[in-house]
């Protein structure tokens, strides 16, 4: 359980840090390239430049992470699901932005990776903790 929750707090680390990081150029440079990204990626997207969408990248995978890294850390009750659930974000953000943009790239494939991570770490220890979440029929 220890090594789950310490992989679980590295990961969710190394993605509030990288959207964070990676959304302050968007909302910078909104009309121009940021991170060398040309405005063309956004060509069949409702967004006609890169603020909305780093807006949505600092609040969904870097403000949350860093909430639930803090719920990790204190050990919160229910914070195993929340881990759970960033990785289902995470993985959602990767899904929409991949159909938006009509391009996989090898960080999506990273990012993925990270959000099954976060996913499974999640409901490992939530299984672990004796806290089986139960679907409610």
């Amino acid at each position: 359980m220890r090594l789950l929750r310490a992989v679980a707090i590295f990961a969710l680390w190394f993605l509030a840090i990288s959207a964070t990081v990676g959304a302050v150029p968007m909302l910078t440079q909104p009309q121009g390239e940021p991170w060398q990204m040309p405005q063309s990626l956004l060509a069949h997207s409702p967004f006609h430049s890169f603020l909305v969408p780093g807006l949505l990248l600092l609040v969904s995978n870097g403000l949350v992470s860093v909430y639930v890294l803090f719920l990790a850390f204190r050990r919160t009750r229910g914070y195993a699901l929340w881990i759970a659930a960033q990785g289902c974000i995470l993985l959602g953000w990767l899904i929409v932005e991949c159909i938006l943009i009509r391009l996989v790239i090898w960080p999506h494939y990273m990012y993925g990776a990270v959000a099954l991570v976060l996913i499974a770490s999640g409901l490992g220890l939530n299984r672990a903790s004796g806290r089986e979440f139960r679907a409610v029929a």
